[in-house]
């Protein structure tokens, strides 16, 4: 990425920050876009720290004239674009859906879909400017299945997958490439937050039996940024320990016998049958 300008909106903490941190470390200058000028201008001390270039421009996605600002600001200080992750998320507590305020929903949607809708709208301009480019949209495996008590960031996930692939083919002729993400359990601040227990069942959801970390969904945005991706656009990336390829249940049964003592490792080696419940 050296010689390449980065965006990434919702860049404060967790994932975007992580992501940020990455562009940087692989020689991009990054424009940092959130609300919390606090937190961006911690993330930009440690990318300068390390020796990287980078800048923070207060952020509100689903505004107009802020997010033409964030990508005027990556232009005006470096010169063009090249990469952008649109990483911003907001919305109601988990809630039963008739127990969701509307203008908590609304917000949600705003900042999901709207929020990615203008990040693509000046991002796309700007590469178009500069002869090509690529873009990377946070989706979640929420956006791919139903997940109870999550109404507006279900829907504002799958959004986002639909935004992204009219994109993707909009632009494939273009030189700009479209992708998304829809990670599953990540150690990000909120996962933190919910203790070790939340973290051991979030592990334990996944096939793989553990959580993900922000440096493993960053890694994945950057191959995507890369040319190493050069024909990939329009895609959904499962980041989710193969939540997505189906289930894998701790232990399985035969059918008309007793199922067996469950191992130390948490499954059983018995074979046929159907998938037991944890």
């Amino acid at each position: 990425m050296a010689g390449r300008v980065a965006l990434v909106a919702g860049a404060s903490k967790g994932i975007g920050a992580a992501t940020a941190e990455a562009f940087a470390a692989s020689g991009a200058a990054v424009v940092l876009g959130a609300r919390d000028t606090e937190a961006l201008a911690s993330v930009v001390r440690r990318i300068e720290g390390r020796g990287g270039t980078a800048t923070a421009v207060r952020t509100d996605v689903a505004d107009v004239a802020s997010m033409r600002n964030l990508v005027d600001r990556a232009v005006a200080t470096y010169g063009r674009l090249d990469a952008a992750f649109n990483n911003a998320t907001d919305g109601p507590l988990p809630a039963p859906l008739v127990d969701i305020d509307p203008e908590e929903f609304d917000r949600g949607i705003a900042t999901n879909i709207r929020g990615t809708f203008l990040g693509m709208k000046f991002e796309i301009g700007a590469m178009l400017r500069n002869g090509g480019g690529t873009i990377v949209n946070m989706a979640s495996g929420a956006g791919l299945n139903g997940v109870a008590n999550l109404a507006a960031y279900v829907a504002g996930k799958a959004g986002i997958i639909g935004l992204t692939k009219v994109a993707a083919l909009d632009y494939a002729d273009q030189g700009i490439r479209v992708n998304v993400v829809a990670p599953g359990p990540i150690l990000t601040y909120h996962l933190e937050a919910a203790g070790p227990e939340a973290q051991r069942l979030a592990g334990l959801s996944t096939p793989m039996r553990r959580v993900g970390t922000v440096s493993e969904v960053a890694q994945v945005v950057l191959w995507l940024c890369s040319p190493l991706s050069s024909f990939v656009t329009g895609a959904v990336i499962p980041i989710d320990g193969g939540q997505s390829a189906g289930s894998k249940p701790p232990q399985m049964y035969r059918q008309g016998k007793p199922m067996s003592p469950q191992g130390p490792e948490g499954g059983s080696s018995a074979g046929g049958g159907t998938g037991g419940g944890p």
